[in-house]
C-alpha cells in the first residue's frame, strides 16, 4: 500500500489566516470609523468665523452716512407705544418750559447788563462711540454670561453688524440693538455697552432667556 506523505505545516502557515481575517477586520473597522471621527469642516468654520466676530476689535468709521442702516428688520420696538408717547409729551411739555423759563431769565440777565444773551444749546442725539473694546469685552462688561454670546452675536450682527453707531437712516434707531427711540437706553444708546445691558434687560423681560429671543428673533426676524 502507497504511503501518502504531507508536507509539514510552518509556523507561518498557521498565523497566516487569523492575521489576515485581523486585517481585513481592521480596514473595515477603519472604514466604519472614519466617518464619525472626521471633524465637520462647516462647524468649525461658522465656529471660526464666530470668534473671529466677537474679538475684532471696532474702528470708527471715517463718516456718519457708514453708519447708516436702511432696514427696519430688528428694531426693537417699544411694548406700549401709547404710553410711551404719553411721556415723551410730557417730557417735550417739560422742556420746552424749563426752555422758556431760562430764555426769560436770559433775558431778565441781559436788560440788567446790557449784553446779548448766549444762544442755548438744543439738545440733540447722544455722541457717537469713538473708544475700542471687542464685541467679547462689551458683553462681558455688560453682564451677559459667555453661554448666551452664541445668541447675541446672531441677533447684533443682523441688527447692526456689531457697528455700536449703527443708526436707522429712516427711524433713528441706535446702536448694536437697534433702540427705538435712541433715548430709551439709560445713558448713552450708541456706547456698546449700555446698549448692550439695557438689550440683555429687555431679554430677560420680555423673552426669560436670550436663547427664547433667539428663538423668536429667528422665527420672525425681529424681537
Amino acid at each position: 500500500m502507497a504511503i501518502v506523505k504531507f508536507a509539514p505545516v510552518s509556523r507561518w502557515s498557521k498565523l497566516r489566516a487569523p492575521i489576515a481575517v485581523l486585517a481585513v477586520s481592521g480596514f473595515l473597522g477603519a472604514a466604519v470609523v472614519a466617518p464619525f471621527a472626521m471633524p465637520s469642516a462647516p462647524a468649525d468654520a461658522e465656529t471660526l468665523a464666530f470668534q473671529e466676530r466677537i474679538h475684532q476689535k471696532f474702528t470708527p468709521a471715517a463718516s456718519d452716512e457708514a453708519d447708516l442702516v436702511y432696514t427696519e428688520v430688528g428694531v426693537v420696538e417699544l411694548p406700549d407705544p401709547a404710553e410711551v408717547r404719553k411721556k415723551q409729551e410730557a417730557k417735550r411739555a417739560a422742556e420746552a418750559a424749563k426752555a422758556a423759563e431760562e430764555a426769560e431769565e436770559a433775558e431778565d440777565a441781559s436788560g440788567e447788563s446790557g449784553e446779548s444773551p448766549e444762544p442755548a444749546e438744543s439738545p440733540g442725539a447722544p455722541p457717537k462711540y469713538s473708544g475700542g473694546g471687542s464685541p467679547a469685552e462689551w458683553m462681558a462688561a455688560a453682564g451677559i454670561p459667555e453661554a448666551d454670546w452664541g445668541y447675541v452675536d446672531y441677533i447684533a450682527s443682523r441688527e447692526s453688524s456689531w457697528n455700536p453707531n449703527a443708526t436707522n437712516a429712516s427711524s433713528g434707531a441706535c446702536g448694536l440693538i437697534q433702540a427705538l427711540p435712541c433715548s430709551k437706553v439709560p445713558g448713552n444708546g450708541y456706547d456698546p455697552v449700555d446698549n448692550l445691558r439695557w438689550a440683555n434687560g429687555y431679554a430677560m423681560d420680555r423673552y426669560g432667556s436670550w436663547k427664547a429671543a433667539y428663538d423668536f428673533w429667528t422665527a420672525n426676524h425681529w424681537w
